[in-house]
């Protein structure tokens, strides 16, 4: 594991309430929550999302995650026009399946998953003790919740998001915002979480609201269900099997 750097300063008024090494603890708090090292998890994804002058889309993708093995797939379960297409992520290594030309082809982390704001890097987890440094942080308020915010940039340029900034419920160590921005400080996307729930004792959010701030007005919001923390097969996290299940 890499050394984290801390770069932040406190306010000299009052009595200091969280030292450097607690933000790197509230950061390594959050990664422990979306780890299911030693268990498989899977889940649906409901994403309905909208945008200026047209209707509603509603994507509906099934999710399988071995984080153990860094493998994830999904699969789309609507539009009818997508379904069957599949998205297989090891690694690094990243490929998706075209039911129609039954041929698989590389695609990057940073393209949304169908019509909505959402990305093929939300489907995994994201390491935010281990692939960032934090340049800044506080105590403050989101709302009426007494939250840490957090500013992040990223270790290496291989990190799909550069820099971000995140509120983390101070009582339950939840993430519940996150800006994410370009190299240029540019504000991309904001992501919100009001709901979570709880699978095999750790939490996982159960709503999730995206804002895309490079386009005004588009917004997605994912709903989860399904949520299971059983074994999967292991042939599930292979081409074979993104083939296999459209010959159906």
């Amino acid at each position: 594991m890499k050394r984290i750097f801390l770069i932040f300063s406190f306010a000299l008024i009052g009595v200091l309430s969280i030292t450097a090494q607690d933000y790197t603890q509230v950061l390594k708090g959050l990664d422990n929550l979306q780890d299911f090292e030693g268990v498989d998890l899977s889940m649906v994804w409901t994403i309905v999302s909208q945008k200026p002058g047209e209707e509603k889309s509603v994507t509906k993708i099934q999710i399988f995650r071995r984080d153990s093995e860094d493998n994830a797939l999904y699969l789309f379960l609507k539009p009818e026009v997508d379904k069957g297409q599949g998205f297989l992520m090891s690694g690094d290594n990243a490929w998706m399946y075209d039911p129609s030309s039954r041929k698989f082809s590389h695609f990057s982390l940073k393209e949304n998953i169908g019509d909505s704001d959402a990305q093929n890097q939300d489907v995994k987890a994201t390491s935010y003790a281990e692939d960032y440094n934090i340049v800044k942080a506080e105590e403050g308020k989101l709302g009426k919740i007494d939250t840490y915010i957090i500013t992040l940039e990223a270790k290496t340029n291989e990190i799909t998001t550069p820099k971000m900034k995140i509120w983390v419920r101070k009582d339950k160590n939840l993430l519940l915002k996150q800006e994410d921005y370009s190299l240029s400080d540019r504000l991309v996307r904001t992501i919100i979480i009001p709901k979570w729930t709880t699978v095999g004792g750790k939490y996982i959010s159960a709503q999730t609201l995206i804002q895309d701030n490079l386009k005004e007005g588009e917004k997605t919001q994912i709903t989860a269900s399904s949520i299971s923390n059983a074994q999967i097969p292991d042939d599930v996290f292979t081409k074979a099997y993104l083939e296999r299940i459209n010959n159906k």
